[in-house]
């Protein structure tokens, strides 16, 4: 007589053909998901897979419009936000939901006390115990500390600590290392590790395909709202998860350059500025040039961003556009000398997500484009029109709300609006950050096609790939000042040790 097989522990999370439109637009068409006890299970897919709406679903926020979601065994008919909390679900976002104006050990108590109308406060305790869950995850935070005054790695391990002190069985990090240093990364993956080790079950989702083979033990790829299929890392390489992803090879992910640079556009020599720490940088950019700047976080490449676009101006040293000296003590100035800056955070600085696509693309050229204060909204609409259609941008329409776009599309929202401005320099700084492979791709062979047409581009970027792929040259920053200036195919190696400060100031 043949023994049964053993029988397998059910999975922590189950999601069968689930499904959800938004109006006329399908969002999830069927997807198959499950999550196991002391599992890291990775969540890839293209900026507008489905992620971010299945994810709502598994937290509460959205309702299903079809299929079966089960926790534990059990399963859940109406799954509520309080709901997903009360069955061990917690999700650490990229941008922390934290209350500024409190201290850790109140918002720790807030996502775990109960909320009763009359009580005394045990606030020794309360102390103790954020104390306790913060030591847990080696995070030197004092539970008094005010979160307005945290970084953003910081409130990302309260996050963490808010996790564990609730007892999630069911972890969800969202995009967690889109902000943190190197060191804060490791710190971090050692803290998903020990979730693991502990039973938790968490759902990894990140762009950074590294933190994929580095922490996951499968990885379930969507694309267009359909789960591809799932798979154990061990035998997926970069190559597949890319082509699962996008659904095409991805054959040239940095497209080379075409032409050769031409005259020198802007030039720096000793430029500085107390305020922001950068001091003694000096380089050139030549028409139809890509200039990288790479550096760890805190080197001063954005600082330096700052000062040539007139936000933080220099105070050392002198900027030359076409030979001629300018100092720009504004961004107005700096436009109308033909710089533009597509900032870092596109949420914040690169699109008003509640505008229509038009408006964000026109918004730095209101002046030129309605003179004499007469609202010419045709030519409004043919300019926006005409950079959806160059740029490739996926939305309804030029109407359609910012917000309603992929970050890839934002990301080409925010650099139409500084190319409406015609500028001679472009500075890019972390462009494709948060975004997907595919639109990755997109945004650099837009970057490689504007410098081929004769614009001179200051690249900055985290991603080490990136910065040596797309670069002519590569500027390497470290404690606001130049380190060395290398080829574009420099070694990854001789980036980091410029940027560690191991090689003395050199040129190329």
């Amino acid at each position: 007589m043949k023994t049964a097989p053993p029988r397998m522990p059910a999975p922590l999370l189950d999601l069968r053909h689930v499904a959800k439109s938004f109006g006329g637009a399908r969002a999830l068409r069927g997807v198959d998901f499950d999550l196991h006890a002391g599992e890291v299970h990775a969540l890839l897919g293209e900026n507008g897979a489905g992620k971010s709406t299945l994810i709502k679903i598994v937290t509460g926020a959205h309702q299903p419009d079809g299929g079966v979601l089960t926790v534990a065994g059990e399963v859940v008919s109406a799954l509520t936000p309080s709901a997903a909390h009360r069955l061990g679900i917690a999700c650490i976002y990229q941008q922390p939901a934290l209350f500024p104006d409190l201290t850790v050990a109140e918002n720790i108590a807030l996502r775990l006390e109960p909320g009763t109308s009359v009580r005394r406060v045990d606030w020794t305790a309360r102390r103790e115990r954020a104390r306790a869950l913060l030591q847990r995850i080696g995070a030197a935070i004092a539970p008094d500390t005010e979160v307005r005054s945290l970084s953003m790695p910081e409130q990302q391990l309260v996050e963490i600590a808010c996790a564990l002190g609730a007892g999630a069985r069911i972890v969800i990090m969202d995009e967690p290392t889109a902000s943190l240093t190197q060191q804060e990364q490791h710190r971090l993956f050692g803290i998903v590790r020990e979730l693991r080790q502990s039973g938790v079950g968490v759902i990894y989702i990140s762009h950074r395909l590294e933190e994929i083979f580095a922490l996951a033990d499968r990885v379930t790829v969507l694309r267009d709202g359909e789960s591809v299929g799932t798979f154990p890392v061990a035998g997926m390489t970069e190559a597949n998860l890319i082509r699962l992803m996008v659904g095409r090879e991805m054959t040239q992910i940095y497209p080379p350059a075409e032409t050769a640079p031409g005259n020198v556009v802007l030039k720096l020599n000793g430029v500085g500025c107390s305020q922001s720490g950068v001091r003694d940088v000096t380089f050139e950019v030549r028409a139809g040039e890509i200039f990288g700047l790479a550096g760890l976080v805190g080197a001063g490449r954005t600082e330096l961003a700052r000062i040539l676009f007139g936000l933080t101006p220099a105070d050392a040293g002198t900027v030359r556009l076409h030979g001629e000296v300018i100092a720009p003590a504004s961004p107005q100035e700096a436009v109308a000398r033909g710089i533009a800056y597509v900032p870092e955070d596109r949420r914040r600085h690169g699109v008003v997500l509640e505008l229509p696509v038009e408006e964000n693309m026109t918004m730095a050229v209101h002046r030129a484009l309605f003179r004499g204060g007469w609202l010419r909204f045709g030519a409004e609409r043919t300019l926006a029109l005409d950079y959806i259609r160059d740029l490739a941008v996926k939305c309804a329409g030029p109407t359609a709300p910012a917000g309603s776009l992929s970050g890839g599309n934002q990301q080409k929202v925010a650099l139409a609006r500084w190319l409406a401005t015609r500028p001679r320099v472009l500075i890019l700084d972390e462009p494709t950050q948060g975004v997907d492979v595919g639109a990755k791709s997109e945004i650099h062979k837009i970057v490689r096609r504007l410098a081929g047409e004769g614009l001179a581009v200051i690249l900055i970027s985290s991603d080490l790939p990136e910065v040596i792929g797309m670069s002519d040259r590569i500027g390497v920053m470290r404690g606001g000042t130049l380190t060395a200036i290398l080829p574009g195919n420099a070694d990854a190696h001789a980036v980091m040790a410029a940027a560690l400060g191991q090689q003395e100031k050199g040129a190329a």
